[in-house]
C-alpha cells in the first residue's frame, strides 16, 4: 500500500513513517563487521545490487584500515562500472533569502539580524543567467530560503525565466530547485514549469536531534519535512533528491537512515531518489552548532564510497562547500555531479570579475571552500582523465523516473549518457574554451570515443561533432 503524505498534519511532529530510530540505532550497535561479511557486502554491490540496510551498517561500522580501503577500492571500481569517467557540472543560483526558519546551522535563519536579506529582481535574474551562460553553463540549481514570497507560483515563475534567457550560444537546458516543502498541489503547479530535480534536505533524520537545530518556522515539523517528497510524487515529480547535512548528528546513523529513505521510495513509488547530497557543516554567519558530531576529513570520503556501494544507481553531488584537495579524492569514490564557477551571494555572478571576491557571510549562507572558475575545474577534470558533461538529453526525452532506471540499471548510462557528455564538452570547447583547454578536452573525447566502441557507433558521434563545430548545438542521443 502507498503510503499517503497528504494525511498527516503539518503541526504532527512525531510522526515518523519511515524512520525508526530504534530499528537503525540497534544495527549501529549490534552489527559486527567481518573481513568476510565486508567483502561479501561489496561484491553484492558490485554486482550492481542496491544494499539494504543491514548490509549498509556492516560497512559503516568497519573501522579495521584494511577494510577501509577495500570500500574505496569498490566504490571506485563500481563508479567505472556504472558510470564512467563521466562527470556532471552545474552551478547554484540564489534567488532570495528571506527565511522564515530558525535553523541554528545556517546563516539565513530568521533570528540573524546581521544577515542581508535580498530577493533578485527579474532583471537581475536575467543578468545573472546571462552572466552564467558566458562562462557556459547550461544546468542550474535555483535555491530559495523559505518565505511566504518564494510561493510555488513564484518559483514556477523564475523557472520560466530561466529558460527563456538565451544570450549566444547560450542557453540554460536544466533548472533544477532546492527550495522547501511543497503541498501536493505546489509540487505540482512547480512540475508544469519543467523543472528536473526538487531537492529538499533533511539535514539530520534523528528527530531530537532535528528538534535541537529547528527552532522555530515551518522547517521545526519534523513529519513534514520528511514525507515532502512523498508529496512530490505524489504530484507526479518522479526525479527528487535527497540529502543529509554531515555534522549534525552521527555520521552512521545519517548514512543508514538515507539508505531507509531510499528503500522507502522505492518501496511507495517504483524509483528511488535521482541524486543524494552529502553536504558537511561549515562556518556561517551566527552560526551555533555541537562540535560533537563534526565529520573529519577521514570520515567523509569513507562515507562517501559507502554511499556509492549502498545505491548504485543513484546519482551523487559534491559540491564547493568542500576544498579542492577534498573534491579531488571523492570525484573517485563515486560523486557523480560537481558545482563548478559557485558564488553563492545573491547578484553575484554577474558583478565584475575584478571586484573583491572575499566572501562576506551576512551575505552568504555558508562558507564555500572552493572559488575555483567553472574553467579552472574543467581544466583539472580534463587533466584527471574526467569527462566533463553539461548533458540534459534523459530529463528532455522523458529518461526519469521508472524509465530512468530502465535505462541505468542495463548498463545505459555509458551509452547514452558518455556519448552525450562528449557532444556538450564539443560545445563547451568550441564556445567558451581556451585554446590549452581544447587541446586537452579534444584528447580525452578522442580517448572516450575509442572506450565507446562497444556500446555505441563511434561514426555517429563523430559525424555530430563536426556539425557542432559547423555551428549546430544541442545535439544528443
Amino acid at each position: 500500500m502507498k503510503f499517503k503524505p497528504e494525511k498527516y498534519k503539518l503541526e504532527d511532529v512525531s510522526m515518523q513513517p519511515f524512520i525508526d530510530v530504534d530499528e537503525i540505532e540497534g544495527l549501529l550497535s549490534t552489527t559486527k563487521s567481518t573481513a568476510e561479511e565486508v567483502r561479501r557486502v561489496i561484491a553484492k554491490s558490485l554486482g550492481k545490487e542496491r544494499l539494504n540496510m543491514a548490509e549498509t551498517a556492516i560497512l559503516v561500522n568497519a573501522d579495521d584500515p584494511v577494510l577501509i580501503e577495500e570500500i574505496k577500492q569498490g566504490a571506485r571500481t563500481l563508479k567505472e562500472k556504472v558510470y564512467g569517467n563521466r562527470i556532471v557540472l552545474f552551478a547554484p543560483l540564489y534567488i532570495g533569502n528571506k527565511c522564515v526558519n530558525n535553523c541554528e546551522y545556517c546563516g539565513f535563519k530568521s533570528s540573524n539580524k546581521d544577515a542581508i536579506r535580498k530577493t533578485l529582481t527579474d532583471e537581475e535574474i536575467i543578468k545573472e543567467v546571462e552572466a552564467l551562460e558566458d562562462n557556459g553553463q547550461k544546468r542550474l540549481i535555483l535555491v530559495y530560503g523559505e518565505h511566504p514570497h518564494y510561493t510555488p507560483e513564484y518559483i514556477a515563475h523564475t523557472v520560466d525565466l530561466v529558460y527563456g534567457v538565451k544570450k549566444g550560444n547560450g542557453e540554460i537546458r536544466r533548472v533544477n530547485i532546492n527550495a522547501a516543502p511543497l503541498d501536493i498541489e505546489g509540487f505540482k503547479t512547480v512540475k508544469d514549469s519543467g523543472i528536473g530535480t526538487y531537492q529538499v534536505f533533511q539535514e539530520t533524520y534523528h528527530p531530537e536531534a532535528y528538534k535541537k537545530y529547528h527552532l522555530g518556522g515551518h522547517k521545526k515539523h519534523y513529519g513534514n519535512r520528511l514525507t515532502s517528497l512523498d508529496r512530490a510524487m505524489e504530484a507526479g515529480i518522479d526525479d527528487v533528491g535527497i540529502g543529509a547535512l554531515f555534522g549534525l548528528h552521527d555520521w552512521k546513523f545519517e548514512v543508514l537512515s538515507m539508505v531507509r529513505h531510499t528503500n522507502h521510495l522505492e518501496a511507495c513509488y517504483n524509483v528511488g531518489p535521482h541524486t543524494i547530497s552529502f553536504p558537511r557543516l561549515q562556518d556561517a554567519s551566527m552560526i551555533n552548532k555541537d562540535d560533537k558530531y563534526i565529520v573529519t576529513d577521514e570520515e567523509f570520503t569513507r562515507l562517501v564510497a559507502i554511499l556509492r556501494l549502498a545505491v548504485p544507481y543513484t546519482g551523487m553531488i559534491l559540491t564547493a562547500r568542500e576544498n579542492e584537495k577534498i573534491r579531488k579524492e571523492v570525484l573517485r569514490y563515486g560523486v557523480s555531479q560537481i558545482d563548478g564557477g559557485t558564488k553563492i551571494e545573491l547578484g553575484n555572478y554577474s558583478e565584475d570579475e575584478t571586484q573583491n571576491d572575499e566572501q562576506d557571510l551576512n551575505r552568504e549562507q555558508f562558507k564555500i571552500n572552493d572559488d575555483r572558475s567553472l574553467a579552472e575545474v574543467i581544466d583539472e577534470l580534463l587533466d584527471d582523465n574526467f569527462l566533463p558533461s553539461f548533458c540534459t538529453a534523459c530529463y528532455r526525452l522523458g529518461r526519469t523516473g521508472e524509465h530512468f532506471m530502465e535505462f541505468s540499471v542495463p548498463g545505459f548510462i555509458k551509452r547514452y549518457c558518455s556519448a552525450n557528455a562528449i557532444l556538450t564538452l564539443a560545445e563547451y570547447i568550441e564556445d567558451y574554451g581556451k585554446e590549452s583547454t581544447a587541446i586537452k578536452g579534444w584528447k580525452v573525447i578522442e580517448k572516450q570515443i575509442e572506450e565507446l566502441k562497444e556500446f555505441q557507433k563511434v561514426d555517429e558521434i563523430k559525424d555530430r561533432i563536426e556539425r557542432i563545430k559547423k555551428g549546430e548545438r544541442d545535439l544528443y542521443f
